[in-house]
C-alpha cells in the first residue's frame, strides 16, 4: 500500500475512535433503578389540640344560719333615720311616723340626712354620733347607697358595726334600711339585698327588706312607677312601699293605714300585699357570705 494511503487510513481511523468515545460519554448509563425517589414535601404541621373544656362552675353557698329580726318595738317608740337623699325623699320618716300614728303606736321618728352620703362621711360629719347618744332611740335605721361593689358592701359592713357600737351603749339597736339599685345597672339588685342583708346580721339588727317590695310589686303589676324620672330616687309610691316594709318589719303588725294623697287606692293596695311579701320572704334572711 503507499505510504500516502495508509496515513489516510491511519486519520480515518483515528477520528472514527474519537467520535465513538465522544458519542458515549453523552449517554446516561441505566442505573438500574438504584437512585432513591424525588424528596417528598413534608406533611402539614398538625393543629394543635383544642384547649381543655373550663370546669364546670362550683355551686353557689348555700345561705348562712336563719337569724330572725329582733323583737317588735311597741307604742311610744323612738326611732331615728340615718341616711341620704334616699331617705329623705318624699318625707320617708314622715310617711312612717304616719302609719304608726294610723295603728295607734305614735312613735317619734326623726331623721339625720347629708346628701349623698355612705354612713362613713355621717360618722365623719360629727352629727350623727351625737345625736344618737343624746336621743335614747329605741331603733336606729341606717341607710346608704346600692352598696353592690365588693368594696362598698365592706363599707356599709364596717361602718355598721361602728355605729351599732354607739347605738347598743344607748340602749338601742341597729336597722338596715335595704334600697335598690340604679335603673342602668338593675342586675345588681340581688348584691344590693346581699349587701344590706349581711350588714344587719352582723349586728343582730333588724333587716328591712324595702328594695325586695318593689320587685314583688312589680310581680303584680310591671308598670308600677316606683323610680323616678331619674332611674333612682323614688316616686311617691315607691317611698310608700319602703315605709310599709319599714313599719312592717319594725312593728310587727300589718302593713295598713293611710295612703299619701297621689298614690291612688289600687296601687296603695297592691303595695301593702308587696311589702307583706318582702317581710314574708326576708324577715329572717341570712345570705351567703359572698363578697
Amino acid at each position: 500500500m503507499p505510504h500516502e494511503r495508509r496515513r489516510g487510513l491511519a486519520v480515518w481511523l483515528a477520528v472514527a475512535v474519537l467520535s465513538a468515545c465522544g458519542s458515549s460519554s453523552a449517554v446516561t448509563p441505566s442505573d438500574g433503578g438504584s437512585n432513591p425517589p424525588p424528596e417528598q414535601p413534608p406533611p402539614p404541621p398538625a393543629q394543635p389540640p383544642p384547649p381543655p373544656s373550663p370546669p364546670p362552675s362550683p355551686p353557689p353557698p348555700p345561705p348562712g344560719p336563719v337569724i330572725s329580726n329582733p323583737a317588735p318595738i311597741g307604742t311610744g317608740a323612738r326611732v331615728l333615720f340615718i341616711g341620704n337623699s334616699l331617705t329623705e325623699a318624699n318625707d320617708l320618716p314622715g310617711l312612717v311616723r304616719s302609719l304608726s300614728a294610723a295603728a295607734g303606736l305614735n312613735w317619734v321618728v326623726e331623721a339625720q340626712i347629708l346628701g349623698g352620703a355612705a354612713l362613713e362621711d355621717h360618722w365623719n360629719a360629727g352629727s350623727a354620733v351625737p345625736r344618737i347618744q343624746n336621743g335614747n332611740w329605741d331603733v336606729v335605721v341606717m341607710q346608704q347607697g346600692p352598696s353592690a361593689l365588693p368594696e362598698s358592701r365592706v363599707n356599709l359592713r364596717q361602718w355598721t358595726v361602728r355605729f351599732d357600737g354607739v347605738i347598743r351603749a344607748t340602749g338601742g339597736r341597729s336597722a338596715l334600711y335595704m334600697v335598690w339599685p340604679m335603673t342602668d345597672r338593675f342586675s345588681d339588685y340581688d348584691r344590693v339585698r346581699d349587701s344590706y342583708a349581711l350588714a344587719a346580721r352582723d349586728v343582730s339588727g333588724y333587716f328591712l327588706p324595702a328594695g325586695e317590695s318593689w320587685r314583688a310589686a312589680w310581680r303584680e303589676d310591671p308598670a308600677l312607677p316606683l323610680y323616678g324620672p331619674d332611674g333612682f330616687h323614688p316616686t311617691l309610691a315607691g317611698s310608700y312601699a319602703a315605709a310599709l316594709t319599714i313599719f312592717t318589719a319594725l312593728s310587727g303588725k300589718p302593713p295598713a293605714g293611710p295612703a299619701p294623697t297621689g298614690v291612688d287606692a289600687q296601687t296603695a293596695e297592691r303595695l301593702r300585699r308587696a311589702a307583706q311579701a318582702a317581710i314574708d320572704a326576708y324577715a329572717d334572711y341570712q345570705p351567703p357570705h359572698v363578697p
